[in-house]
């Protein structure tokens, strides 16, 4: 807090191939639901301080994350990133604003999907991420295939090099719906693991993190209460005419983990600082 009031700027980590979440565009911006929710904090910021807050984002690999955070390289970073007890040790994190689970992403005549049909498969996974843990408590026997990035796990999937990516559901649905040949490839109904999205924050730092909460919260009170604008950043990234429209099921799953979450952490005032 004493930082951000001193310099005026937020700076963020983030994904660069998480779509919907957090991704560059075809302008080299990095944009995304993650992107609009850090966009609520740093005015949430400044609202407590009294002061413009500027977002200053910075790209970062998956194993980046939480040294950047550690080194104070960045204050904040909102991707996908989902809690687990061992990040825990190392960062704090916010309530949950989304919500995923780890799931495959085969050829369309795979019969890949359940922990049993992967023993001795190659399987495609992001290093120290929650979709690495979910298929070696499922399945220890598969073979795991570390990747680079997002788009390594895809370029191995189509030239055979594994037999399946594992990664969040809504980040394979999304890609393959902007694939030109979607048909190729699908989202096996597995699902190794349900997890919630949130961001991850420095250590021991309740004021900043009440911001952050509260900024989250109101985001999704608005949503909760049909709210213009809120409804319009849900629906952009995740509505029925988006790049990633949510499956009916995952859509009142979204809804029900925004409720608790408001129902557990109180409703934030309409207006004036976060600490009122």
């Amino acid at each position: 807090m004493e930082q951000i009031a001193r310099t005026g700027v937020l700076t963020a980590g983030t994904s660069k191939d998480a779509f919907p979440y957090a991704y560059k565009n075809k302008q080299g911006d990095l944009v995304g639901y993650s992107i609009d929710m850090m966009q609520r904090i740093s005015q949430e910021l400044a609202l407590e301080l009294g002061r413009p807050v500027r977002l200053k984002l910075k790209a970062l690999d998956t194993d980046e994350r939480i040294p950047m955070l550690a080194s104070s390289k960045v204050s904040l970073v909102c991707d996908a990133s989902s809690f687990t007890w061992e990040r825990d040790r190392k960062v704090d994190f916010s309530v949950s604003y989304g919500i995923t689970g780890t799931q495959l992403l085969v050829p369309s005549d795979s019969s890949l999907s359940s922990p049993e049909s992967l023993l001795g498969k190659r399987v495609g996974v992001l290093p120290r991420t929650t979709s690495e843990i979910a298929i070696r408590k499922h399945q220890p026997e598969a073979i795991m295939v570390l990747m680079e990035d997002r788009d390594s796990g895809y370029q191995a999937l189509r030239a055979g090099e594994i037999d399946a990516f594992a990664d969040d559901g809504v980040l394979l649905y999304s890609w393959l719906a902007r694939q030109p040949k979607p048909a190729l490839f699908k989202v096996a109904a597995d699902a190794y693991s349900k997890e919630d999205i949130a961001c991850m924050l420095p250590q021991d730092d309740s004021a900043f993190q009440r911001i952050v909460d509260i900024a989250l919260i109101r985001y999704m009170q608005g949503f909760l209460d049909r709210q213009t604008k809120e409804t319009a950043i849900f629906d952009q990234w995740f509505g029925p005419n988006s790049a990633a429209p949510l499956t009916v099921d995952l859509r009142e799953l979204s809804i029900e983990t925004m409720q608790l979450m408001v129902d557990l952490k109180e409703e934030a005032p309409a207006t004036g600082k976060a600490s009122q």
